[in-house]
């Protein structure tokens, strides 16, 4: 990867440049992880900052002198710091530059994949095979994955067949002796008031409804 310009990070990167100076970040073609080039102040910048120091000390000089020498400096500042403000032809021929050197110092955190042209960062390379992870993945990482999911289909499948409720769920109604009426689950029926005495049988000890000739959970017959 080494010499010529980065063309192929020409769509692939932010300008962070701003008129105080220039900084660009790249970006992988893959992850989209970034990588940002340091920081470096506009020499142009500095130009206007002295400038404008100047403009301001002329133009406090001349209103204590009483003369118009102040004001004309100051306009004449006021015009190169809108330049600066406005990206000056001299700010474009430094961010060129530098842009340049930029691409030159992300070559050594990105390479290009020969078969799909991608750049990518360290992270998306395979060194193995030479390509990036994309076009050749790396085959352990893929076997753990093929198999962390085989695993999560198979949990998910026994946990369908799982019966989660193992319990009995029945409805029974007690019918009153004395007036054959559902006498509900007191010990009185709630019809005619008679009393209600459940009979338990000898054999399982299941509770059954006065009356009751066979036990309802074993068919013993009941006395």
């Amino acid at each position: 990867m080494a010499g010529g310009n980065l063309v192929g990070f020409t769509d692939n990167f932010a300008d962070n440049s701003t008129e105080a100076g220039f900084q660009f970040t790249f970006f992988c073609d893959i992850c989209r992880e970034g990588y940002k080039t340091r920081f470096t102040e506009a020499k142009s910048h500095k130009k206007g900052q002295m400038l404008r120091g100047f403009g301001r000390l002329a133009s406090t000089v001349g209103r204590m002198a009483g003369t118009g020498i102040g004001s004309s400096v100051s306009s004449g500042t006021d015009i190169i710091g809108e330049r600066i403000s406005g990206m000056s032809p001299a700010w474009h021929k430094e961010h060129e530059k530098i842009f340049e050197i930029a691409q030159n110092d992300a070559k050594g955190h990105f390479t290009r994949c020969p078969r799909c042209t991608k750049w990518v960062c360290k992270n998306c390379w395979n060194e193995q095979e030479g390509l990036c992870t994309g076009c050749a993945p790396r085959v352990s990482t893929e076997v753990a994955a093929a198999k962390a999911e085989v695993t999560k289909q198979q949990i998910w499948e026994k946990a369908e067949k799982t019966e989660l409720f193992t319990g009995k769920v029945e409805s029974k109604v007690t019918i009153c002796p004395a007036c054959g009426k559902p006498a509900g689950e007191g010990k009185f029926c709630i019809n005619c008031g008679a009393p209600l005495g459940m009979i338990e049988c000898p054999k399982c000890g299941a509770k059954n409804a006065p009356g009751t000739r066979f036990c309802g959970e074993c068919g013993t017959k009941l006395t």
